[in-house]
């Protein structure tokens, strides 16, 4: 926003800011808090304190900046539950999405920094990696819950761990009780916590770096929540009308268990039995071009094939106390245009789901990545430099308070016969 905007909405952002920053137990917080907010909101290429300070004119003191955001004892944790309960109201969230993004590094001194994997670059690179929540709905979404993924390497307990990393824990400020947990353990921990806020959504989406997982697959069961997740295409499976046999009893030895008579097959060579005649045509939403969809823009066409399987594997088996494996969608896109399907989902929602809903919910992560393009690219998400943990966390935490200040802005304005992009 330029200077002159931010003017026009001060009024309202201080209303904002005073709601969610109301858990601050000192007034210096609470004014600095709106300060780096509006250093967050304001025009300018970079987003940490430093050229944040130089644009804020008489209330650009760095280091009351640097101290509220890096060292400044306060629970980045109250100040979400205070976002998750306003955005709860403004969103009205049909699903969860779990997702994670990479903050790119040169150097190695910040918090959990090491070479892994991040689609932020599509490669392996030295990078943080911070795993979110979000509630989304088809018309708005918003960041509600953080947690920094601690490698192994930064793990003092762990086989790969890296002495150097390791000793750097207490300058980053690592908790000492803090270890590698896997990305979909933290996803179902920060769920549990924003449950804990009385936040209460029925469905569960994220990608495959989430849905390959079957313990997370269960976690979100265990928890009474369906779910629409993405998985490789190497997730094996039985089709759903396969049954268990029992081989007969020789009268000797233990009495045979009731198993498949077939080896499971990957999804993609199920979908790919299914043939492309299976698959079905579906518009989900509008996009952003220009075009006949009820808002003027173009809407988003595939086609897509259904089928009910039973995912196989050792940890599916292992959940289940019966021969017969548990029956879900798996969701398949198929273009047109393509040989063979190029993505795929599982679901356990009901068996009469229509296609129609499956293909909204599993697209609906979407909005996800337009929440992160959103606050890296006008935000500053990636450019925190301090190097401890806390400081990661109130600045990401901030950033999201920012970014539902925008998001508020503009389903206050948006046209109420038309479909918010």
């Amino acid at each position: 926003m330029t200077p002159d905007e931010i003017a026009a909405v001060r009024g309202e952002l201080e209303d904002f800011a005073a709601e969610v920053f109301e858990p601050f137990a000192r007034n210096d917080q609470r004014r600095w808090g709106q300060v780096y907010l509006r250093g967050l909101l304001t025009d300018g290429q970079r987003k940490s304190v430093e050229p944040m300070a130089a644009r804020l004119g008489e209330d650009g003191n760095r280091q009351a900046l640097a101290h509220f955001i890096t060292t400044s004892p306060w629970d980045p944790a109250h100040v979400r539950a205070r976002l998750a309960w306003r955005m709860e109201k403004a969103v009205r969230p049909t699903v969860l999405v779990f997702d994670d993004t990479g903050f790119l590094k040169d150097g190695n001194a910040s918090a959990c920094v090491s070479r892994q994997y991040t689609g932020t670059a599509g490669k392996v690179t030295n990078c943080q990696v911070g795993v979110s929540l979000h509630l989304a709905s088809d018309h708005a979404s918003a960041a509600v819950n953080w947690r920094l993924f601690l490698p192994e390497t930064w793990a003092p307990g762990s086989a790969k761990a890296d002495p150097a990393k390791v000793t750097r824990r207490t300058a980053c400020g690592i908790p000492e009780d803090m270890g590698h947990v896997e990305k979909w353990q933290l996803a179902l921990d920060m769920l549990d916590e924003t449950r804990s806020w009385g936040i209460e959504v029925p469905v569960a989406v994220a990608d495959a770096g989430y849905g390959d997982a079957a313990a997370f697959r269960h976690g979100l069961q265990a928890r009474g929540l369906n779910y629409v997740v993405g998985i490789s295409t190497t997730l094996s499976a039985q089709p759903g009308e396969a049954v268990p046999v029992t081989e007969p009893y020789s009268g000797t030895g233990r009495r045979p268990a009731a198993k498949y008579p077939d080896k499971p097959q990957s999804v993609k060579q199920l979908v790919i039995a299914a043939g492309r005649k299976a698959a079905k045509p579906v518009q989900w939403r509008e996009g952003s071009r220009p075009g006949t969809g009820r808002s003027g823009f173009k809407r988003m066409y595939s086609r897509f094939v259904t089928l009910r399987i039973r995912p196989a594997g050792r940890e599916v088996r292992q959940a289940v106390d019966r021969p017969e494996l548990p029956e879900c969608w798996l969701i398949a896109e198929w273009p047109a245009d393509q040989a063979e399907p190029v993505q795929f989902w599982l679901s356990d929602l009901p068996a009469d789901t229509p296609l129609t809903t499956l293909v909204r919910l599993a697209k609906l992560r979407w909005r996800i990545e337009h929440d992160y393009r959103e606050m890296k690219q006008a935000l500053g998400l990636a450019h925190f430099e301090g190097r401890t943990w806390s400081g990661w966390h109130h600045h990401v935490t901030l950033v999201s308070v920012a970014h539902a200040f925008c998001t508020l802005q503009r389903l206050a304005r948006a046209p109420k016969d038309t479909a918010p992009a």
